[in-house]
């Protein structure tokens, strides 16, 4: 028997919004958007060229689930993006306006620079040794 996650609830304030931010600043590509009724839709993005996991893009219901829009994990890195050329990817977040909160590092594991997102998650940037 296999297993994996292939997604991961990825709260956002619009749809669109989010959707244009995925597709046109990060390399992601639009794999779903059906609509479920009272304005919610089942909208999906995932990597370019890949297929293994994505981010269902889920507009928060009420205040409870808005006040986590941008801090799913507490302030603490949510998703890490594997690249297989940081540089040539972090000139071209750069170049679309990403906003990088420190230095590119070489770690034990790659080259790693943490990112944020439209609302404020935090992301590593990471190509792995």
């Amino acid at each position: 028997m296999q297993h994996r996650i292939a997604l991961l609830t990825f709260l956002v304030r619009d749809y669109d919004e989010a959707i244009r931010y995925f597709t046109r600043v990060l390399p992601f590509a639009k794999t779903e958007d059906s609509a479920l009724g009272a304005g919610k839709r089942w909208v999906v993005v995932s990597p370019v060229n890949q297929s293994n996991s994505a981010l269902l893009l889920a507009k928060a219901d009420g205040a409870e689930q808005e006040e986590h829009i941008g801090n799913q994990t507490g302030g603490r890195v949510f998703l890490f993006l594997h690249t297989d050329d940081f540089w040539r990817d972090f000139q071209a977040f750069k170049a679309r306006g990403v906003t990088f909160i420190e230095t590119p590092r070489e770690e034990p594991y790659g080259t790693v620079a943490v990112f944020r997102d439209l609302y404020g998650n935090l992301w590593d940037l990471l190509e792995p040794k």
